[in-house]
């Protein structure tokens, strides 16, 4: 079996251990240092530098089949767009979700330019392969002329306020650079939010908004389809 196939192959800890440290890493708000240190407390002692290979090799594949699990997308898509320093140089990460707080994907660029929307909204309709009802941006430029190219005859509305839904969508990312202390990279960048973007998101339930037992019923729900989207690395 390649390695294609079977993500685990060639670490000398279970699957079990890889899932829940992968868990852990892009649930909560945590380090590697401080993912080793509570499998250690566990008994199991492994270190930070292993953790951050599991994360990217394994957890590339877990965010993969959590997007093939997804319910259907919404047609409302909230665009944003935030500054990352990286290496001392101004970068910029584009976002967007639906109207159900779904990240539907993410872009690293070096600008915000027509021509970087438009290399983000060709990179969302080649992954989600539908085309949205309604755009909701700021009132960034760069939005309206890439629509009008890629996207025309799609209501476009813009404004300071409407946006809110994806700018709070920034919030985790903003805590993990903190913790790794800026990324690298723009290929780090784009590689580690690739795969935390659709893992952090997979459980955040907006528990304001329902009952304890409809809170529940839906914590047991992500959790059964992460064990399948975790499970079906093995055999896809």
């Amino acid at each position: 079996m390649s390695t294609t196939s079977n993500p685990y192959r060639g670490f000398r800890f279970p699957a079990e251990i890889i899932n829940q440290a992968v868990w852990l890493y892009h649930c909560f708000s945590l380090s590697l240092r401080e993912v080793e240190l509570i499998l250690a407390a566990r008994g199991i002692v492994v270190s930070y530098e292993t953790i951050r290979e599991w994360s990217l090799r394994v957890g590339r594949v877990y965010a993969k089949s959590l997007k093939r699990c997804r319910p259907q997308l919404g047609d409302k898509w909230f665009l944003d767009e935030v500054f990352v320093r990286i290496r001392g140089k101004l970068h910029y990460l584009w976002r967007a979700v639906d109207q159900h707080g779904t990240v539907l994907d993410v872009l690293v660029q070096s600008r915000r330019n027509k021509k970087a929307a438009e290399r983000f909204f060709r990179k969302l309709l080649k992954g989600l392969c539908y085309v949205p009802r309604v755009i909701v941006a700021d009132k960034l430029g760069s939005y309206g002329a890439a629509k009008r190219e890629i996207l025309p005859g799609i209501e476009h509305r813009q404004s300071r306020y409407l946006n809110n839904r994806c700018e709070v969508s920034h919030q985790p990312t903003r805590r993990r650079e903190r913790h790794m202390r800026r990324f690298k990279s723009v290929r780090h960048a784009q590689q580690f939010l690739s795969i935390h973007s659709p893992i952090h998101n997979h459980f955040q339930l907006r528990r304001h908004r329902v009952s304890a037992n409809e809170y529940r019923t839906a914590r047991d729900r992500a959790f059964l389809t992460w064990r399948d989207a975790t499970g079906a690395a093995l055999v896809g």
